[in-house]
Parts: C-alpha cells; structure tokens; sequence
C-alpha cells in the first residue's frame, strides 16, 4: 500500500478544533440573537461577484481571488485581463450589499435592518490576526434616499451589547466625526483634507514627530498647523467637553459646530443605552476619506496591539442608481480574527469539548436497541446525547466519555431495573428516568466562560 504524503498547513485558513470551533459559534450566536433583538434580519449574498465590481473600491486585483476555472467554462478570457466578464471572491461584505440593494430594492423595505455573517477571502500575507479566509459579521441599517441621524447610535448600541455580551475584557468604542475633523482642518487654513487625515492614519504607528513631519512636507501645514492638528488628535473625552478644548485650537464655523452636534449626540445616546462604553477619539481618521458622518473603531483592554475589532460608520452613498441613492451606517467585526484572538490569549474557553451532554452505554450488542430508544427519549426533550461506540467494559466506556469530555454516563436498566445516570466528575450516581431527568441548567449546553486571561466581558 502506497504511503500517504504528510500534508503542511496552508497558511492564512484557519481550522479550528472542535473544542475552539464551539467558541467561534458562540461568537456568531451571541451576534445573530443580539442583531434579532433589534429588529435585523439576517441575509447571505451569493460568495463570487464581477472583478470590476469587487475593484471599484480601489483594492488591487492581487488581493482578489479570481476563479479562473469557472470563467474559462463561460468563454471568458483565462488572462483575467476583461475585468467585466472575471469573477472573484468577495474580500468583504459591503461590495455584495450594495449590489444586493440595487438589484432587489423593488422587494426591500426601507431602512433595511441587515446583519450578515460570512466568509470573505483576502490575498493578503498572512500574519498573527490577519487571513486569507476569515468570517465577517456585518450590521447595516441602509435607507432610500435618506437616513435619520440617530441611527448611527443606534447601530453602535447594537454592537456594544454583542461584544458586552462576549467573555472579553473591557472594551471601548472610540467615535469621529468627518465634519468635526474636516470643520476643523477648514478652520485653521489647510484645504488638502485627506491629505491630513492620512497622516494622522499614522499616528499609532510612527508616533507624533514623525507624522509633523509628514503634515509640514505632505499636507502643506506650517508648524503652528502641525501642531493644531496633534493637539486636536489627541482629544478623548467621555462626554461633550471635547466640543470646548476643539474650539480651544481655533476650531470654529458652521461645520465644526455641526460635527460637535453630531458626535455630542451618539456620546449621549450611547451611554445612555449602554454606559462605559462610548468614547470621544479625535485622532481616528481610517476611513474618513470614505465615510460621511459618524466612524467608530473598537478596542479591546490589553490588546490594543490587536487594532480596531469592529469599526465602521456612515456613508451616505452604498450604492445609487437613476432614482435612488442609499445611505447607510454600519459596523463590522472581523470575527475570525477576534475569535483567535481569544484562543490566543485564553479569554474564552468551552465548558467541554462537545456539545454531548450524556453518554448513554451499552450493556451489550443484543441490548444496544435499548440504548437507542435512551437517547431518542434524551434528545427529544433538548440533551445532547450520544450512544456508546461499543459494548465495551463500563468502566472503558467512562473512560471513553472522560476523554471526550462528557459529563454525564447512562446506564440503561437491565431486566426491568430502572436506569441510572452517573456524573463522572463527582461520582454521584442516581436513579433516572429519560422521560424526565434533567441535568444541571450549566451542563444541558456547552458554556463559553472566560479564560484565565479573560475578563468579565464589556465595559472600560
């Protein structure tokens, strides 16, 4: 018989155990049950869309996975070179979402309350965090035409609860405004806006001398701007008091005062939804090139290495036809990348292994029928339960059940006797009944509980 070859792991797909798998379907539970809570309704899109669709964002053909195969069954070009008939795998979900809305506005009512979870596909070097392949959690409240403003609070409410809900340390949500950032650099004489803005992108990376340097020279500032600008981005307050210290600079004008209105209003209603949380954070700029409103990044206590975990914020412009144009506010959590964070680092962990809460046993072959009917009248009512693989030993068939990390051993009654169950961790045996016996509300399903490194979940 010929020797298989050892298979390598390829690098950028994550695999996760079947103990680490539970922990990232917590993840995706708990952010479905939240985003239902309020009203979102959970759609997919379909995994491939035309590569000049996927491309008009500005990212580079490397990034994208292109199916060469599939355009080669349909006569298209093997080059790749006719962006118009080339499909590849969606990188994110707002690129499907817009072509979603436009082709299925006639059936959508507006504002649409969207969540979506799915895996999207980057052809990115793979490094801690970062992957090729990788679920998203998206939630979008999108409208037609228009959009009220209190929206964008509402959108980072919903988030907060999810990952307030997660075992994770405490986190905050650190919110900007583009009219703030734009009124401001208006304010004090610089014109060239993304200019400044992708500049001071680069502050957590290459610290503050380095990015006044690249104001002076970039974005055409004079060292009293420069500095204007570090000091406006080093504003973080819990409350309103920023609106004084933007001011403070020399911020003024109908602009700056809109973008103190605005941000002023998702600081109070986001605390007062969901205290702790919310956070005035001047120097974040990711995104303000695109975004037209509120912008929002998340990060999680200790891990600040770790960058934003969910972020987004509104765009007044998804996607627009000859009669509509569609204004959004979204968030998004990269949530492959936050769920091995949490292996990583031990912030979460499972109950147990498995989702079988009892091990039902097998006095022997004949009597295996019995065992059945068992766990038949075991799952009806909810348990998760398994039948012993053989009629082993009932000592070997404990073991078989500790190794897998089930807690509970059953053993059917022989020759009219009752049944009893057996909780293998403290040695209790009792007479049971599987019509009626239940176990502990903690054992029925598997728990996700903090790590030793974790915390008690949410709020800085």
């Amino acid at each position: 018989m010929a020797k298989t070859a050892k298979t390598s792991r390829l690098s950028g797909f994550p695999e996760w155990l079947p103990a680490e798998r539970l922990v990232e379907q917590h993840v995706i539970d708990v952010f479905r049950e939240v985003a239902e809570l309020h009203g979102f309704s959970g759609i997919e899109t379909r995994a491939v869309e035309p590569l000049e669709q996927l491309l008009r964002k500005g990212e580079i053909d490397k990034e994208v996975y292109v199916l060469r195969r599939l355009h080669a069954e349909e006569g298209a070009d093997d080059s790749g070179a006719d962006a118009s008939r080339t499909l590849g795998l969606h990188f994110d979900l707002t690129v499907p979402l817009a072509r979603y809305v436009l082709e299925h506005q006639n059936d959508l009512v507006f504002p649409l309350r969207r969540f979506q979870i799915q895996k999207v596909w980057r052809g990115e070097r793979p490094q801690v965090g970062r992957f090729r392949e990788f679920y998203q959690a998206d939630l979008d409240v999108i409208g037609q035409d228009s959009l009220p403003g209190h929206v964008e609070a509402e959108v980072a409410i919903v988030m907060a609860e999810i990952l307030d809900r997660l075992p994770l340390p405490a986190f905050t949500i650190h919110a900007n405004t583009r009219r703030l950032s734009e009124g401001f650099f208006r304010s004090i004489g610089l014109e060239d806006h993304a200019a400044v803005l992708r500049n001071l992108d680069k502050l957590p990376k290459i610290g503050p001398d380095k990015v006044r340097e690249l104001l002076l020279s970039d974005a055409g500032a004079s060292e009293e701007q420069a500095q204007a600008c570090l000091d406006f981005a080093s504003i973080r307050t819990r409350d309103a008091s920023f609106a004084e210290r933007v001011r403070g600079l020399g911020g003024s004008g109908e602009m700056v005062e809109q973008g103190i209105a605005e941000l002023t209003a998702v600081l109070e209603r986001v605390e007062a939804a969901v205290p702790g949380v919310i956070l005035a954070d001047l120097s974040i700029a990711r995104g303000l090139d695109y975004y037209t409103g509120t912008v929002f990044e998340t990060f999680v206590a200790g891990h600040e290495a770790l960058g934003s975990v969910c972020s987004g914020g509104r765009y007044d412009s998804l996607a627009a036809d000859n009669r509509h144009t569609y204004p959004g506010v979204g968030l998004s959590i990269g949530l492959s990348r936050l769920v091995s964070r949490m292996l990583s680092a031990d912030l979460a962990r499972p109950a147990r292994a498995v989702p079988t809460c009892v091990l039902v046993s097998v006095t022997d072959e004949e009597h295996r029928p019995a065992s059945d009917a068992v766990a038949r009248a075991l799952r009806g009512r909810g348990i998760s339960c398994e039948v012993a693989p053989t009629a082993a030993k009932f000592g070997k068939q404990i073991r078989y059940a500790d190794r897998r990390g089930i807690p509970f051993v059953w053993f059917p009654g022989a020759d009219g006797s009752d049944d009893e169950v057996k909780d293998i961790r403290t040695g209790e045996q009792v007479v049971a009944d599987s019509a009626g016996w239940e176990p502990p509300a903690e054992d029925r399903c598997v728990q996700i509980l903090a790590g030793q490194a974790g915390g008690e979940g949410g709020r800085a």
